[in-house]
């Protein structure tokens, strides 16, 4: 396992398994979000694809990340292993709305300096409406990629539960 994918919907611990992986193996941890976005209102890097691919030709590396689609398809290639973080709604949303909600009224900087607002809340893309609208799809998309002939190489652990995905990482 040199080359990682951890994969999930929003809210379902992506980063915290990237980088205690990353600590584990001594593997460079990448967060995708953060290489995405590269400023003030969400504005997105135009260099973005060109880094992660940079990075996606080192023999070692983990992204927090199932992929934005301008990479996905170079990561899935590229990566020796996916992590799978296949967690149901009654698991995600109180997690993710903890997190929406502190970041949200302690104003924490995320990406780019960019902060969660309340009137975010509203929107289609906020991290919360995300994760309840599209755990289906994000679900049914992973699992076409993993049975998808093309990335048939991949060593693929998928956990359904937090504590099945701890049991394996203490392991590691």
């Amino acid at each position: 396992m040199r080359r990682i994918l951890v994969v999930g919907i929003s809210g379902a611990g992506k980063s915290t398994m990237a980088r205690a992986l990353s600590t584990r193996f001594a593997v460079p941890y990448h967060e995708m979000d953060a290489l995405h976005f590269a400023g003030p209102g969400w504005a997105v890097n135009d260099e973005f694809a060109a880094q992660v691919a940079r990075i996606a030709s080192a023999p070692a590396w983990i992204f927090d990340s199932y992929g934005y689609p301008e990479v996905r398809d170079l990561l899935w290639e590229r990566a020796d292993t996916v992590v799978w973080l296949d967690f149901p709604r009654r698991v995600i949303m109180p997690r993710v709305l903890r997190r929406s909600l502190r970041r949200t009224f302690l104003r924490e900087r995320i990406f780019g300096g960019n902060r969660e607002t309340l009137t975010g809340w509203f929107r289609r893309d906020h991290p919360a409406w995300w994760a309840w609208s599209q755990h289906g799809v994000r679900r049914a998309d992973i699992q076409r990629r993993v049975h998808d002939p093309r990335f048939a190489p991949l060593q693929v652990m998928r956990f359904g539960t937090p504590e099945e995905a701890a049991g394996w990482l203490r392991s590691q």
